[in-house]
């Protein structure tokens, strides 16, 4: 016997497939739905059409936009001389709080994995080279994970970047404030240890 209907189920393995989303989340989330009125139902299915059909990549920097280019590339208040390299655009958000950065930034769209066959040709690195080659940017950090894909991207990038006189740099990785050195791996004490600076 069934646990759930056949329409149930397949929108508990639907909302189990997004990220973070795991199946007693998704099962959550479908006995709320259920429990909507159909209003609120063809609403939110409605939003999900919108930003399948309206949102798309910025065609500078990749980042999310309802437009042809981002809010963030279009600024002309940002420091144009300077590009953060992200995994993807919610990276940006996360960066974007700190409110310490204002420069531009640019997409790549996931990390090289020689393993699951992802390589170059398959992440935005071809338009950070063309802007590179304007010669407007002086600076571009690298703020990819910290994780081995991660660790080899920084490098494949910072490489092919060298022959153009951009500075090249990574962001700090290391320990936060207020947490126990207790949690953290040696890779990350020891990160924390050489990026120390002067204070």
């Amino acid at each position: 016997m069934a646990l759930y209907p056949k329409d149930m189920e397949e929108l508990i393995l639907k909302l189990s497939s997004l990220p973070t989303i795991g199946r007693k989340s998704a099962r959550r989330l479908a006995f709320k739905i259920v429990e909507m009125d159909q209003d609120e139902v063809f609403d939110l299915a409605k939003t999900l059409v919108n930003v399948k059909e309206n949102i798309k990549p910025c065609r500078v920097c990749g980042n999310i936009t309802d437009g042809e280019i981002c809010d963030i590339c279009s600024d002309d208040s940002r420091d144009k001389t300077t590009i953060i390299v992200v995994e993807d655009s919610s990276n940006i958000i996360s960066l974007e709080k700190a409110r310490e950065y204002r420069g531009l930034y640019h997409v790549i769209g996931g990390l090289l994995s020689p393993r699951n066959e992802i390589g170059p040709e398959n992440l935005n690195i071809d338009s950070l080279i063309e802007r590179v080659k304007t010669g407007e940017i002086k600076e571009v950090i690298l703020s990819l994970s910290s994780t081995t894909d991660g660790e080899f991207t920084s490098g494949l990038i910072s490489e092919i970047l060298k022959p153009y006189g951009v500075k090249v740099t990574k962001i700090a990785q290391g320990i936060p404030i207020g947490v126990s050195l207790d949690y953290f791996d040696e890779m990350s004490i020891y990160r924390a240890i050489e990026d120390r600076r002067e204070i």
